[in-house]
């Protein structure tokens, strides 16, 4: 038996860090959590400062009895946690569970998965820091009060099967305003005038800009009228016709003539951005790739745990993923520095340090950044899968764009006159790249999806004074837009602006309100709030005002650091927002709040009385207010259109071999699912696969996978917490395993991209 055991999360690390350390260390995996609060009460105690009631999971018994073995056989127990507060609080609960003093148990941290990063580590332990342990349980506990409190009196007031939540309910609430201003945006009318001028073989286009030296916004056809009345001696000559966009648009097609009169030339410098943290990947992956914010820490997670390289060397691609900070170790900025000057040139580079605008940024850490800058992206071909590839490459431009030097721009801009009216200014603006620095490498891409302007031009070279003629003026309706909807990315954005969470809860956040229907993805991208998240976002609001504030959520996230610093208890914390807030809101709540009736808005045809809905746990109904007098019951038209094409699909077709009776489609309280035509007398049912996991089983059998080569075991596919993977039909009873092959998945991607283009970054 190894001298030393060492405790690590996850099952994907154990091998390498093994492997590094050697054989006087034997490293197994907690697999995350082994205790927590129980499921079915609250657990907190709360007359007794708040004690938490922690017990084993249940699915952790067999890992816990495992561990306990082997820690009693060892030396000496590390702790291998990832280093963050929720991975602190996994330590101390090991060490409790396994017996083992947290005083003295050697608690080792790193922020790569390399060779030299483990051996540091292991040669600088520390032990536990109860401050951050503390700022855990103070989340955990909190969170759990507002989810075991206020959830009932959802259940109790609207409907069964609602959830409050700390941080998820004021993200829903966020979408639920954002769809409040587009539905109350009334479109303000303006026009814009052009017109395209000639300089020898170049063309380009001004606009009107200034009138008598002051800024003039055209704010109706009556507007530019007066204008083109300046310009031409008669407003007959004016074509008016219809935009696909159903706006009116002028058209002049007649000269006229323009005098530069004024020409400025500046010289604009464009900084390179910030190396990765958590939430500037998930944004930038999601305008660049279509990623969802939860898709990019899996695929992240996976490049942190390590890839096998050349079948010779197993390890971490990318530094943990779950940071607020900006650094770059020194050793970093050396390699991003011998990459510029060789592949580049000296010019290129600049030494750079950046400093995040995040108060609680904890500084010690790295930003995400490549492990090894020289193992450039090409060469990475044949080892990651393409989604894999594309988040490494993303990761190491930004790193090694953050090393470059500036951009250098010239920015021309041209002021006009017509001659016919020169007390009016027509503009036009022209880009020059003189120097492209870090542009060289990469651009990020903005938030920004009501921007039409053109990318500006290169003008050519015209002096003062010099007269251009326009053959003719274009002038057009402009209507302005609602805002835009969240996507995943802006949300993002905008929750780490108002300081709601920090970098590791945003991907659980968002999973979480789309999960529970909450808020629905249109066209697969844009986030909208469903029926229910607008009756619950102003239920909390009336009665639980103080938890849906933006600045209440944020100085709670404070407070949390406060306790991690240890500059305050988290008895404190939660007795203020206890007796403070929450205590009396569920009072007033209970006591006050009345039952919410979710209208239909329609009478109902066989009585009169107004129609509302009812819920089961996967499926929504139209009753009447009037029953048990009123029998009426119906299904609103989505739902039975998505249930007509289940049927169409499925319906009259045999079930499978040995089950009696032809395939129904049954609605149960989680939704439709399969059933034989003779149920409940045939027990047979089954689940509704959706389109991706259909396409999955048929490349499966189409490459001979559903088989085992060695023992000819029907597989299927099977799901993990993490991801799917093939197993043996009567698996676990049948220990047969793998995972599905990197090439399976790659042929997944491609068809699904190929049917859903809309997936894809613009």
């Amino acid at each position: 038996m190894a001298k030393n055991l060492v405790i690590v999360e996850s099952p994907a690390k154990w091998k390498t860090i093994e492997k590094f350390l050697g054989p006087d260390f034997k490293v197994v995996a907690s697999m995350g959590h082994i205790r927590d609060l129980p499921v079915k009460s609250l657990g907190i105690d709360i007359e007794n400062n708040f004690a938490p009631d922690y017990g084993i999971n249940d699915d952790k018994k067999k890992t816990v009895a495992s561990l306990k073995k082997l820690a009693k056989e060892s030396n000496e127990v590390w702790i291998a946690t990832d280093e963050d507060r929720e991975w602190e609080a996994i330590w101390w609960h090991l060490c409790h569970t396994l017996n083992v003093d947290p005083a003295t148990t050697k608690r080792i941290v790193f922020h790569e998965i390399t060779k030299p990063a483990i051996k540091k580590a292991v040669d600088n332990p520390r032990t536990i820091d109860l401050s951050l342990v503390d700022a855990q349980q103070a989340r955990r506990i909190l969170d759990r009060l507002v989810w075991y409190k206020v959830s009932p009196v959802l259940w109790k007031k609207i409907r069964k099967g609602l959830s409050a939540w700390r941080v998820q309910s004021v993200a829903v609430k966020l979408i639920v305003e954002k769809e409040r201003e587009i539905e109350n945006f009334k479109p303000e009318e303006s026009w814009k005038i052009f017109v395209e001028l000639t300089y020898g073989k170049a063309s380009f286009k001004a606009e009107f800009h200034k009138l008598s030296g002051k800024v003039k916004k055209l704010k109706s056809r009556a507007d530019v009228e007066k204008i083109i009345a300046t310009l031409y001696d008669t407003l007959d000559i004016i074509k008016e016709w219809k935009t696909k966009k159903d706006t009116l648009a002028l058209t002049v097609d007649s000269p006229v003539e323009f005098k530069l009169v004024d020409s400025i030339k500046k010289d604009s410098k464009r900084s390179p951005w910030a190396p990765f943290t958590t939430s500037t990947i998930q944004q930038e992956a999601a305008r660049k790739f279509g990623f969802g914010v939860k898709q990019t820490m899996m695929i992240a997670q996976k490049l942190y745990e390590g890839m096998d390289l050349w079948n010779w060397e197993r390890t971490g691609l990318i530094t943990y993923m779950r940071t607020d900070s900006v650094n770059l170790s020194d050793q970093a900025k050396g390699q991003a520095k011998d990459m510029i000057l060789k592949d580049f040139g000296k010019d290129y580079h600049k030494t750079r340090s950046f400093k995040t605008k995040s108060s609680w940024a904890q500084e010690a850490h790295e930003a995400i950044r490549p492990t090894d800058l020289t193992r450039k992206p090409e060469e990475l071909v044949s080892v990651l899968d393409a989604q894999q590839l594309k988040l490494y490459t993303l990761i190491w431009k930004r790193t090694v764009a953050s090393q470059m030097s500036d951009a250098i721009v010239e920015v021309t801009t041209f002021h006009f006159s017509p001659t016919r009216a020169e007390n009016q200014l027509w503009q036009t603006k022209g880009e020059v790249i003189k120097f492209d620095g870090f542009m060289k490498l990469y651009i990020e891409w903005t938030d920004d999806e009501h921007d039409d302007d053109e990318d500006s031009g290169v003008l050519p070279a015209i002096e003062v004074g010099e007269l251009l003629e326009a053959k003719k003026l274009d002038s057009n309706q402009v209507f302005s837009r609602p805002p835009a909807r969240y996507t995943e990315a802006s949300l993002v954005k905008k929750l780490e602006w108002e300081g709601i969470g920090r970098p590791s809860t945003y991907a659980p956040t968002i999973s979480t309100i789309i999960d529970r229907w909450y808020v629905e993805k249109l066209n697969k991208k844009h986030l909208s709030p469903t029926e229910v998240a607008f009756t619950v976002t102003d239920f909390l609001e009336e009665y639980f005002s103080k938890m849906m504030e933006y600045k209440f959520t944020k100085d709670v996230e404070a407070d949390f650091d406060k306790i991690a610093e240890g500059k305050q208890t988290y008895v404190s914390i939660l007795d203020a927002f206890w007796s403070g807030t929450l205590k009396k809101d569920l009072e007033n709540a209970w006591e006050n709040a009345e039952k919410v009736v979710e209208k239909v808005w329609k009478a109902c045809p066989k009585c009169n009385q107004d129609l509302i809905y009812r819920f089961s746990k996967a499926w929504k109904f139209i009753w009447c207010s009037g029953f048990p007098e009123c029998d009426f019951i119906d299904q609103p038209e989505e739902e039975k259109t998505a249930l007509d094409a289940l049927k169409a699909k499925y319906e009259w077709k045999p079930c499978p071999e040995g089950i009696e009776g032809t395939i129904v489609v049954k609605t149960g309280r989680y939704g439709p699912f399969l059933a034989s035509s003779e149920y409940p007398k045939v027990k047979w049912i089954w689940k509704i696969k959706d389109e991706k996991e259909e396409k999955l089983e048929v490349i499966l059998a189409e490459k001979g996978l559903l088989v085992d080569e060695e023992t000819g075991e029907e597989m299927v596919v099977k799901n993990s917490r993490r991801w799917p993977f093939l197993a043996a039909k009567n698996y676990p009873a049948v220990k047969i395993a793998k995972n599905i092959p990197k090439e399976v998945w790659e042929e997944l991607n491609k068809q699904m991209a190929e049917e859903n283009p809309e997936d894809e970054s613009e």
